[in-house]
């Protein structure tokens, strides 16, 4: 996308808002005569003059700060201060009495200029990143509205707007009829699954606890995301009743290993009721064999959930949704649309096949003062019993707008794009020295390392790896990781961020992930040159 876009859409969004403050120009100077740079009734009272002016004022600073600055490629990525400098800076201390209007303006532009741009070009440190200003608009407006979605009664459009969404989810899964709810994020997303494949192979244990059931046996990969693991703590299966199945070379779980785990589980009096399939591994971005381990599910009896939070948005592509090939056959599955789409924080949905009503019934507690049975509209829309918790964020209005704005074809050529990204910069990376692919990516995560120069010629030596993580530098008596001073190098210039991280035996290497359509091939032609220009004396 040429950066012009960018900027109009900048426009856009003002206008937008400003809309939103037109009423101001009526109030006009007598706002201004009454404020005189101060909050007159801010220690007693509400003033919603004074209160829409600081908005007005504080809006525009957070346009110019976190909107035009944070997707500016010639900005930084971050203004990076130590803990100790930045608290100064922010003067993060509350006192007794308020702040003046100048000053709380300070205070945003402060806040806004010392985080870190995840929109910028060259943020590639997260699975998400990038701004779509449609569901910015999205975001802003639920918050302005500022309703908890789990009645009808107070979020009549969101209810409705989540149902739509979510039998739309679903159809791209292939899944006709179904349930669902947005969720507080994919680790959260994943408990509901895990939550409720207890409930489905044992309902007791909702009404009588732990000591109703047997010892469970959970499986999942070895590169899964942790949040397996947290969910077995917290609902009280136990982190050691979690096995993890073998990988193959590019982090996808091996089938086999999966039946021998199951077996072995069986032989330890374990009962194995619940398999995550992962679509999308957080590291190198591996997609497991879904086809397979739903064949393996089925025929031991168990759910089968698809933690499909960074990769189930290849569902929109023609060209890519073969990587989730079998998916239609789980049970349930994560998908979190604020990473590859761009929705923004947070959008997460678990999504289930049943028709059962599980989702409420495994949940429900039927507060009776928050859903009375007798009120006067059909009381099936009130689903907030379907989640563990009470007040729930509206998250489905972004991805609604933004989805609206774009259709779904334009969903589509974003992940293509994204992919079409990746290609290329791994392309050029194979072919400039001092830089070598962990292993072939399946996805957008390109896992490499860098070689200093001191080290290059030298792969076949006994202690290369050793090396590799701790060379030599001249300005350090002690060696010094090559991913981790380099990551602190561009982080403390602003020049870009990446992300680095060891996994199963291999030392520190670099995770580029290639997600924002705002990215251009000059963008990741600077990734390598600046690896190597902030490496180039190691």
């Amino acid at each position: 996308m040429p950066r012009c876009q960018g900027h109009y859409s900048n426009s856009f969004l003002l206008y937008l808002f400003a809309s939103f403050f037109i009423c101001l120009k009526a109030l006009g100077s007598s706002m201004s005569n009454g404020l005189n740079g101060h909050y007159q009734c801010a220690e007693t009272e509400l003033n919603s003059t004074e209160g829409e002016l600081f908005l007005s004022e504080a809006f525009k600073v957070i346009l110019e700060e976190a909107v035009h600055k944070a997707t500016d490629v010639k900005e930084k990525v971050c203004e990076w201060k130590d803990p100790d400098q930045l608290r100064d800076v922010l003067d993060l201390e509350l006192r007794d009495h308020g702040e003046t209007h100048q000053q709380l303006l300070q205070r945003v532009r402060d806040v806004a200029k010392h985080s870190v741009k995840t929109n910028h070009p060259r943020f590639f440190n997260q699975l998400f990143a990038g701004v779509d200003y449609h569901a910015l608009t999205g975001r802003l407006l639920t918050e302005t509205l500022n309703t908890s979605q789990y009645t009808y009664e107070v979020a009549p459009a969101f209810v409705l707007m989540e149902d739509v969404v979510l039998r739309k989810l679903r159809s791209l899964v292939g899944w006709a009829e179904g349930d669902g709810i947005f969720c507080p994020g994919g680790s959260m997303s994943n408990m509901y699954a895990m939550n409720v494949a207890r409930y489905w192979a044992f309902p007791q244990a909702k009404t009588q606890g732990l000591w109703s059931v047997p010892r469970l046996a959970v499986f999942t990969s070895q590169e899964s995301h942790y949040s397996m693991k947290k969910s077995a703590a917290f609902l009280g299966i136990g982190t050691e009743n979690v096995y993890h199945v073998k990988v193959d070379e590019s982090g996808g779980m091996i089938p086999e290993d999966l039946e021998a785990k199951i077996v072995h589980a069986k032989s330890q009096g374990a009962v194995p009721f619940f398999v995550n399939a992962t679509a999308g591994s957080t590291v190198q971005g591996a997609f497991d064999p879904l086809d397979r381990i739903a064949d393996i599910s089925e025929s031991n009896g168990m759910w089968m959930h698809v933690d499909a939070a960074w990769g189930g948005s290849v569902l929109f592509s023609k060209k890519h949704k073969h990587l989730v090939a079998g998916i239609e056959r789980a049970n349930s599955m994560t998908w979190n649309p604020h990473k590859m789409l761009m929705a923004g924080l947070q959008c997460s949905v678990i999504l289930m096949r049943d028709t059962t009503d599980l989702l409420m019934r495994c949940h429900c507690a039927n507060a009776t003062y928050l859903f009375q049975q007798d009120k006067f509209y059909d009381i099936s829309l009130d689903t907030g019993d379907k989640s563990i918790q009470c007040g729930r964020k509206v998250d489905c209005l972004k991805l609604w707008l933004m989805w609206k704005a774009v259709g779904s074809q334009g969903l589509a050529n974003r992940v293509d794009m994204a992919f079409a990204n990746t290609r290329y910069f791994v392309e050029k990376l194979k072919k400039r020295e001092g830089f070598q692919l962990v292993s072939e990516p399946q996805f957008v995560n390109v896992c490499f390392w860098y070689i200093p120069p001191s080290l290059r010629g030298k792969e076949n030596s006994a202690d290369y790896k050793d090396k590799l993580a701790k060379v030599a530098h001249k300005s350090c008596e002690i060696g010094i990781c090559v991913a981790p001073i380099i990551k602190e190098r561009m982080v403390k210039q602003g020049s870009m961020m990446v992300g680095y991280q060891p996994l199963d035996g291999r030392v520190n290497f670099f995770r580029m992930v290639i997600l924002s359509p705002q990215l251009t091939q000059s963008d990741l032609d600077f990734c390598l040159d600046e690896i190597e220009r902030l490496g180039r004396d190691l």
